[in-house]
């Protein structure tokens, strides 16, 4: 497999999974409907350990624009390849949101508030205050880029583009998934922890032109946020650790 196709596809299999989860809790008439934040946190952080699963052997599992921008900068991934990656993983974020469409497909016409159907695809702060929303993401991508170049750390002398520990094989994934888990758990109460520019903007995108009854709007007023603040974490990330190295 490719570098790309498994950030593809490894993009693909996070939103399907995490996404997949918002919608089994938020929509009218699933089976589990109501089942709350410690579900969706848990399977988010699911999600994110088969994403990595399925791409780690072939792209090193970045399947986040953050990731592999903190990786360049940090040194250890060409510069090259970034735009490629970062394209690459929001393909499979649009399709992965579009299969999420498709397999809740009669629940969207009996979930009739259009921000919780948007809710499935995309976050949206608690308090609307693009300050201290932009400042929460950029928190919790720091967690996310410096915990996993801390992994890679302790693995790799010199760091590689390999975003997870191959050495420990399907286990790499576990590190990661405990650190999406434990960031949701924190910070994700104020807006949702897209902490991922194209696990936000590719379902939002989608969202935008798939057919459901009663759609609300995509929110592009704040959809700069979720983009911006991870990229500005990642990049705070990468220079402090490089910083201390």
């Amino acid at each position: 497999m490719s570098p790309l196709l498994a950030e593809f596809l490894g993009t693909l299999f996070l939103i399907l999974l995490g996404d997949g989860v918002v919608a089994n809790v938020l929509l009218n008439d699933t089976k589990g409907k109501g089942s709350g934040w410690i579900v969706i946190t848990t399977g988010w952080a699911l999600a994110v350990f088969v994403g990595v699963l399925i791409a780690g052997s072939y792209s090193g599992a970045h399947i986040n624009p953050a990731v592999t921008l903190a990786l360049a900068i940090a040194g250890a991934f060409p510069w090259s390849s970034v735009i490629p990656y970062m394209m690459a993983q929001m393909a499979g974020a649009i399709v992965g949101a579009i299969l999420v469409y498709f397999a809740y497909l009669p629940h969207w016409n009996r979930t009739p508030d259009g921000d919780t159907t948007r809710a499935v695809f995309c976050t949206a702060p608690a308090i609307r205050s693009w300050f201290s929303n932009l400042l929460c993401e950029i928190i919790g991508t720091f967690v996310l880029i410096f915990a996993i170049l801390e992994i890679k750390g302790a693995f790799e002398h010199p760091l590689s583009g390999s975003a997870i520990p191959i050495e420990l094989g399907a286990l790499g994934a576990v590190p990661v998934m405990l650190i999406v888990w434990v960031i949701g758990l924190s910070l994700g109460g104020p807006t949702g922890y897209a902490i991922n520019p194209a696990r936000d903007l590719g379902p939002r995108i989608a969202y935008a032109f798939l057919p459901m009854g009663r759609k609300g709007s995509a929110d592009w007023g704040y959809a700069w946020i979720p983009v911006i603040g991870p990229f500005l974490g990642a990049i705070a990330a990468a220079l402090f650790f490089h910083s201390i190295k």
